[in-house]
């Protein structure tokens, strides 16, 4: 008889729930309901007691936080944008392949380099407590099938919910997002049916969305990901997350 629980960070063998610090559980294995971000609510509550405001829950902003599973300082930031901006922000997945840049990803002179910038991010993930990093083999991968999701999620106020355990199939389990199983394993972290998410793979009105965001995001100046456009400004990179919230910050 077997009695073992599902894997889904698809570890052959392995306890998914061994070593994880991050508020999981066996019945949560990825974490998901980390820091409380992943309720049908969070995807517009505002932080720390705030007033939502009219313009707090447009489903683009401003504000709004604009990201893409394949960027690994994406994940860093959505870690931490719930607890880190004052107001309440949207989340907005686009297309990062089509943004201007500089990408972080770009421009390595060397493989020195581009282990330098592994180690960052892994040393990031560690500082701030997150699960050890895993790199999927290729980054960045393809994250299309995920945005669609993502942009499904959206429409039925999930986006938050789907995309942590996501963003943690891709950098905390090394799995790749083009892959449709991972995509799939995220949405049930969040109750989203396989087949509905499978069916907005190929809805048009989905692949517009992202595609019609990603151009309104170009049109706001987001050059790449992580960023967070506050209406009048635009800070790029997790590490500019902070300045985002200092920005933000209510003037009283």
């Amino acid at each position: 008889m077997s009695g073992a629980s599902p894997n889904p960070l698809g570890t052959p063998g392995a306890d998914p729930t061994a070593g994880v610090t991050d508020g999981s559980s066996a019945a949560d294995p990825l974490g998901v309901t980390q820091h409380g971000a992943t309720s049908d609510t969070a995807d517009t509550a505002p932080a720390d007691g705030a007033e939502a405001t009219p313009a707090d829950l447009d489903a683009e902003g401003p504000p709004a936080f604009y990201f893409d599973f394949r960027d690994p300082g994406s994940y860093l930031a959505a870690e931490r944008v719930l607890q880190t901006l004052p107001v309440a922000t949207p989340w907005v997945p686009i297309d990062a392949s089509r943004l201007p840049g500089p990408h972080a990803w770009e421009g390595f002179r060397c493989e020195t380099d581009h282990e330098a910038y592994r180690e960052r991010i892994e040393a990031v993930a560690d500082e701030r407590g997150l699960q050890p990093l895993r790199w999927p083999v290729e980054v960045p991968f393809d994250s299309r099938l995920a945005l669609l999701a993502a942009w499904y999620a959206k429409g039925i106020g999930r986006v938050v919910s789907f995309s942590l355990p996501a963003f943690r199939q891709a950098f905390a389990g090394g799995h790749d997002l083009a892959t449709e199983t991972y995509v799939l394993l995220a949405a049930s972290a969040c109750e989203m049916h396989p087949r509905a998410v499978v069916q907005a793979f190929g809805r048009p009105s989905v692949a517009a969305e992202l595609d019609d965001a990603t151009e309104r995001a170009i049109a706001r100046g987001v050059r790449t990901v992580p960023a967070v456009w506050t209406g009048d400004r635009v800070f790029h990179g997790d590490d500019e997350l902070d300045a985002a919230a200092a920005h933000l910050m209510p003037r009283g």
